[in-house]
């Protein structure tokens, strides 16, 4: 009998099949006592596991490539953590095997990220994944991870880890469904970038039988349980008529009466650049340039290396609009050279640009990088600084780019509701503003990204955070400049329309979302999406002003 349950859609598109579950999680080693002569050994067994999942972490996310490759790089990092290692080595120093040593360190490191703020115990699926690892290694059983098969199938997990999510075959993997997670998840993203149908924060997801047939529908985060032959028949109808209409939608981003809205592409290095190419970006509003940094957290790269990572970017786009972010560190990318050890609260400290303008080095040896990788090529390149509060902060980004001898259009990122009230006091500082709705969703709801159970007050489509996104958008157009959306909002093609009727002059997305945004939105004119824009603000919640923009857009 067919039932409907529903999560949140994060990745576009519909998959039917049947369900796989992922791989069980490596079950807790046995708490036995070796004697002394043997911890060396142990030792050794332990630090050669941890060399080898690292190992084979990078090497996935050389694989993977793009914003994949820097979130992998990370969970190295993690394992290699020096004070874990320490943690180890005194556990089997006092007799635990190698094993059960790395369990318990593990343990005891997740219970401080759960307690650690937002961020980082938004970090517990990615640590718990680096353990399942490292002590599956040691016990001589498979990884935990993604089923073996033959035939297509949706995946069923609790949670994805990213180094599971970036090597998923969208051959054989239609779609996937978690318990947890939310709508800016490192698997959702991940999702996004594959084209793969997601849907996530789905309570219940894993009592799915193993074989049950299913149907996903990432756009609404519908999942059909054991769907009839004429939902599998509307759905796959609806499916192949959005498919015709991104085929036939090409060019700049418009509405149907010519309003240009310029498509661009969320970026994390140049392996992401050809599929941007490929889907039509317009350049590039979001260049996050973490990936090089994440390399050696002892210190930071050379401005010779920056230089050349950033010009294979800057050449793809020539005669179009490149968005640099500049290092954006702390609270979920911890630098070893770069953020500080003991806060309380990453999330809530030295993180962004309070980092840079701590370590003015860093940020000149990037800001130079950028003045010289752009140096005669036709781009237009703009620079911006993440976790902007005030007109201060914003002073001190612009002077520090002048002084660098930078010639771009310096901007802000708003993503702290503070920017958001203060918008034109801070364009006095700066060109354009730039919207990080993932964040700014975070700080204004006060909702970790990275928590299912939060999950409703991470959704874009909240009117409050509407409220914010019209306020820096009314702010820009008052001092006649640009305002862009970079968070993962613009990737929804209704919400992209309520965007463009908020007053937002570009939007930024994983390249696989700008085919659905361009179709979608050049079916409206700029005046019904304004009337949609007003229509999600009168709502009350996230749900009712979807429905409501939707009834303003299908003319009801």
């Amino acid at each position: 009998m067919e039932t409907t349950l529903r999560g949140v859609g994060v990745s576009h598109g519909v998959a039917i099949g049947e369900v796989r579950h992922m791989g069980t999680a490596v079950l807790e080693p046995p708490a036995k006592q070796i004697p002394p002569e043997d911890a060396e050994r142990e030792q050794g067994r332990a630090r050669k596991a941890v060399e080898a999942v690292a190992a084979d972490l990078i090497a996935r996310g050389n694989l993977a490539g793009g914003e994949a490759q820097a979130v992998l790089e990370a969970q190295a990092m993690m394992a290699q953590d020096p004070e874990l290692t320490a943690d180890v080595n005194r556990r089997i120093a006092v007799g635990s095997t190698a094993e059960r040593a790395v369990y318990d360190a593990l343990a005891a490191y997740r219970a401080l990220l759960a307690g650690a703020g937002e961020y980082l115990a938004g970090r517990v699926a990615d640590l718990d994944d680096v353990r399942n690892r490292i002590v599956a290694r040691l016990l001589g059983v498979p990884m935990p991870g993604v089923p073996d098969s033959d035939e297509p199938y949706v995946l069923i997990a609790r949670d994805l880890a990213p180094a599971d999510t970036a090597l998923l075959d969208p051959t054989l993997v239609l779609g996937f469904v978690t318990e947890e997670g939310g709508p800016t998840s490192h698997s959702a993203i991940l999702a996004r970038a594959l084209g793969v149908p997601a849907v996530v924060a789905l309570p219940g997801a894993g009592e799915l039988a193993e074989g049950t047939v299913i149907a996903v529908d990432g756009s609404t985060g519908e999942i059909f349980v054991e769907p009839s032959a004429d939902k599998k028949a509307q759905l796959e109808s609806a499916a192949a008529q959005r498919k015709a209409a991104l085929s036939a939608s090409t060019g700049p981003g418009a509405t149907s009466d010519g309003h240009k809205v310029p498509l661009l592409a969320n970026v994390g290095g140049p392996a992401d650049v050809p599929a941007a190419v490929e889907a039509g970006a317009e350049g590039v509003g979001l260049f996050r340039t973490e990936f090089l940094f994440l390399d050696d957290s002892k210190q930071a790269p050379s401005e010779e290396k920056q230089v050349e990572a950033y010009r294979q970017v800057l050449e793809a786009f020539p005669e179009g609009r490149v968005v640099v972010r500049v290092l954006d560190a702390g609270a979920d990318k911890p630098l070893d050279f770069l953020t500080p050890a003991d806060e309380p609260n990453p999330a809530l400290g030295v993180r962004g640009l309070r980092s840079l303008l701590d370590h003015p080095d860093v940020l000149r040896t990037q800001l130079t990088a950028l003045a010289k990788a752009s140096e005669g090529l036709p781009v237009y390149l703009e620079v911006m600084a993440p976790m902007v509060a005030d007109r201060t902060d914003a002073k001190a980004f612009a002077d520090a780019c002048r002084a660098a001898g930078l010639r771009a259009k310096f901007g802000a990122m708003v993503e702290i509701p503070s920017a958001a009230l203060r918008a034109r006091s801070i364009l006095q500082e700066v060109e354009f503003l730039s919207l990080g709705t993932n964040d700014l969703a975070q700080y204004t709801f006060a909702a970790d990204r990275q928590v299912g159970a939060v999950s409703r007050l991470q959704d874009p489509w909240q009117p409050a955070l509407l409220d914010l996104v019209a306020m820096s958008a009314e702010a820009a157009k008052a001092e006649g400049k640009s305002c862009g959306v970079c968070g993962e909002a613009a990737s929804d093609p209704l919400l992209a329309c309520v965007l463009t009727g908020l007053g937002v002059t570009s939007l930024s997305m994983g390249a696989a979302s700008i085919p659905y945004v361009r179709a979608t939105l050049a079916k409206y004119t700029l005046a019904q999406c304004e009337r949609a824009a007003s229509a999600a603000r009168a709502a009350d919640t996230a749900e009712e002003a979807r429905t409501a923009a939707q009834a303003v857009l299908s003319g009801e």
